[in-house]
């Protein structure tokens, strides 16, 4: 077990989260349980699947949460990319946050391998 607040990967996913919240809140309020609450609810559930799988037993629990956080950050880019072109954000802000998702995924990636050698 680790402190998920120490790892830079949740940092990065936590700072994401807040970001996007900050972005959607201007969303329509059609969109209040649509784009804009899955966009959160993908957001979230990267750090909160890293923060979990830092309080399991070993590398190969927090791999198989590490994967399904890789697969909240993929939906989360396509979601990112779907709001832009539906013009609910900005040129500007898809670009930003696609690459904190990018990063955050090849951080996700290197951490994966890094516990495989570990085990």
């Amino acid at each position: 077990m680790q402190d998920f607040k120490k790892l830079n990967i949740w940092r990065k996913a936590h700072e994401l989260t807040l970001a996007v919240y900050s972005t959607t809140r201007t969303f329509p309020s059609a969109e209040i349980y649509g784009l804009r609450a899955q966009m959160r609810r993908a957001s979230s559930s990267i750090g909160i699947n890293i923060a979990e799988g830092c309080g399991t037993t070993g590398p190969l629990e927090l791999r198989r949460y590490l994967r399904v956080s890789m697969g909240s950050a993929s939906e989360l880019e396509y979601e990112l990319l779907l709001a832009r072109d539906l013009r609910l954000i900005s040129e500007t802000d898809h670009r930003r946050l696609t690459a904190q998702v990018v990063e955050i995924k090849r951080m996700t990636t290197a951490l994966i391998r890094k516990l495989k050698t570990e085990n």
